[in-house]
């Protein structure tokens, strides 16, 4: 029986018991006394979650707000781009290797100049490195799908007479809108964990990477990973919601998912 036939409670318990699983597997190595001194027990995570749920939402809402400001920047400038390489080869030809460029730009060595530049009380310059990593997907999967519309379509569409305009709307962006929000989805969980590694080296002192950096250094590990559980949850709420839009496109559309 392949996954793809699971009845739906199958599909829900299956993560369930990894994760049970695993939370057991944790809970026995720390009690065996061979787990490092930075890995306190998942009990010992949990309560400091709790007990601190004020801390780590502000936090939250600090790191999910950058996030979310690099995504959506990030996102429509890769459209805009996407859409100019598509229609005249030259752009094509000179943003080719500005995104290369940024697929492989270190964050760590781009977060402490953008510090300096906008000063270290500023948010911008996490958000700018969220916004870089969510660049590259959305372009490259944004210009695939600009790209998929067939001669014999837009052949048609000429012999109707339809403008630019009503090809576009018609025919490119139906079809490339699956592509688009293949590659937000993509981009979301990297536009978080950009904006969680650039709180690591400078900024303002509040977000979840500088929470953790922080009572990691100070020897509080069970408040540490508590944050890094504040984290996980940022992920995760971005991971649903794009997985959600993409979900409602292909169904609105009437196509299935587009590889990414």
């Amino acid at each position: 029986m392949t996954a793809a036939r699971l009845p739906g409670w199958a599909r829900l318990l299956a993560p369930l018991v990894v994760g049970v699983a695993g939370l057991a597997a944790w809970y026995a190595f720390v009690a065996s006394g061979s787990a490092p001194r930075m890995l306190p027990a998942p009990f010992a995570v949990a309560n400091e979650f709790v007990d601190r749920f004020g801390l780590i939402a502000e936090a939250a809402g600090i790191t999910g707000t950058n996030a979310l400001v690099g995504l959506v920047a990030g996102s429509l400038l890769a459209i805009l781009f996407a859409a100019l390489a598509a229609t005249w080869r030259p752009v094509d030809g000179m943003t080719a290797p500005l995104v290369a460029a940024l697929a492989v730009v270190p964050i760590v060595a781009l977060t402490p100049i953008f510090n300096t530049m906008f000063g270290a009380s500023s948010q911008f310059g996490r958000q700018a490195v969220a916004g870089i990593a969510a660049f590259v997907p959305v372009f490259v999967n944004t210009l695939r799908g600009l790209r998929q519309t067939r001669p014999v379509q837009r052949d048609f569409f000429r012999a109707t007479a339809a403008s630019g305009g009503q090809t576009f709307l018609r025919l490119t962006l139906p079809t490339a809108l699956p592509y688009l929000v293949t590659g937000v989805r993509v981009a979301a969980s990297l536009a978080v964990i950009s904006a969680l590694v650039a709180e690591y080296f400078g900024g303002p002192a509040d977000g979840i990477g500088t929470a953790i950096a922080t009572y990691a250094k100070s020897g509080r590990a069970s408040l540490a990973w508590a944050f890094v559980g504040g984290g996980i949850v940022i992920g995760l709420v971005f991971f649903l919601v794009t997985s959600l839009l993409e979900r409602l496109v292909a169904r609105r559309l009437g196509a299935g998912r587009p590889p990414s």
